[in-house]
């Protein structure tokens, strides 16, 4: 998946937002003010996602060359999807959701509230 189609993708979420909080090139994806998925504009290797504590590490034995622990991330709850393997996109999408809703859960009730719905 090109990076352009995982900005798109994040951006159509309800709620999503982007920004560059941390440099010029290192791309991050919020809802609710908390960051679901994060990658680099200048070196697209990686889309880091948060994961489940246990679905992350079975998606890593699932897929050992294609799922690494977070890169510069907690490796507990976060995966790095790494992008020149030939992953497939449905999955790339399937895990952003996955990592948005478990964002999105996480947040206060009041600010969930404010979320638009899809």
């Amino acid at each position: 998946m090109y990076l352009d189609e995982v900005r798109e993708f994040c951006l159509s979420l309800p709620g999503a937002e982007e920004s560059l909080p941390f440099d010029e090139s290192t791309l991050v994806f919020k809802v609710g003010n908390k960051i679901f998925a994060i990658t680099d504009i200048d070196d697209y290797e990686y889309v880091n996602v948060k994961c489940n504590p246990e679905k992350a590490i079975e998606l890593r034995e699932m897929y050992p060359d294609k799922v690494i622990p977070g890169y510069h991330m907690n490796k507990k709850h976060w995966n790095s999807l790494v992008m020149d393997t030939g992953l497939p996109p449905q999955k790339v999408k399937e895990w952003i959701l996955d990592s948005y809703n478990l964002v999105l859960a996480g947040l206060p009730k009041k600010v969930r509230e404010t979320i638009p719905k899809k």
